[in-house]
């Protein structure tokens, strides 16, 4: 009888059905690019988020200035990397969420509870909502920093990278993080580690925005640096009327025939 469960090692049992579905002209799924750099530190006194802010459709950018840290709760944010609607409108569920469970229990909600229910949410369409998250924020157990991938697998550490730019700005954090850093200090750190991912990766750019959360506040920083700003062009381009010559010109009226018939409305019978 053989065995209700797969042996251990690799299992290439659906290969025979990718190859058979290939030669049908059904293409399969290819690995896409998240196109983002999102960050988030642990300091001294709370969490700094940062993101650039390029939104791309291929080899196309979409939207120079998009925002990719989304509101959660007041102490709590949430930086969205894949596929922009489905971490907008995922984040804006779970807030709503947030709200209700706030409201039922009457105290101030937790980043874990954020946290259970994104990673439930997105375990649930198993990857087809394409959101890789940076979760962060400051509750009354002290602050907490969570990565949550698309299939709803979480991390807990006390500095994250996700994107296609998250290996750059790694590679920053791994070089210049130390605990409890001074507010200024992490900021600098996550500007640092954007711009990494800005400059060394297509599908980050633009501007860099940056949330700071303590026990106290939350402080949205929107394009704390702009690094890409369009330099004055050293010549200009304008030409006098005239300098481009032609050889014939035609100048057509669209309008060939026009006739206007006016109506003239009998009084109505009030009788």
């Amino acid at each position: 009888m053989a065995s209700t469960f797969s042996s251990t090692g690799f299992n290439f049992s659906n290969e025979l059905r990718n190859n058979f579905i290939a030669d049908k002209g059904l293409h399969l799924p290819k690995a896409t690019s998240t196109g983002t750099t999102i960050v988030g530190c642990l300091f001294k006194d709370g969490i700094v988020l940062g993101a650039d802010t390029r939104a791309t459709e291929g080899p196309i950018v979409a939207d120079k200035n998009c925002e990719k840290i989304h509101y959660i709760t007041e102490n709590i944010r949430c930086c969205g990397a894949g596929t922009a609607a489905d971490t907008e409108f995922t984040t804006a569920l779970i807030s709503s969420n947030m709200e209700l469970h706030a409201l039922s229990t009457g105290r101030q909600p937790r980043v874990v509870t954020a946290m259970t229910m994104l990673k439930q949410m997105l375990f649930r369409y198993q990857g087809h909502v394409g959101a890789a998250l940076v979760l962060g924020g400051v509750d009354a157990t002290g602050p907490h920093l969570f990565t949550i991938h698309p299939h709803g697998s979480t991390d807990k550490l006390p500095y994250v990278t996700m994107g296609s730019g998250s290996l750059a700005a790694m590679a920053v954090f791994e070089s210049g993080w130390r605990a409890n850093m001074e507010r200024a200090d992490a900021l600098a750190l996550v500007k640092a580690a954007i711009s990494a991912g800005i400059f060394n990766d297509l599908g980050s750019g633009s501007n860099i925005d940056a949330c700071i959360i303590t026990a106290s506040s939350t402080e949205m920083l929107r394009n704390v640096e702009m690094p890409n700003m369009r330099v004055q062009k050293e010549r200009t381009y304008g030409f006098r009327r005239g300098t481009t010559a032609w050889k014939s010109e035609s100048i057509r009226d669209l309008v060939i025939d026009e006739q206007v018939t006016h109506l003239v409305s009998e009084a109505m019978d009030t009788t």
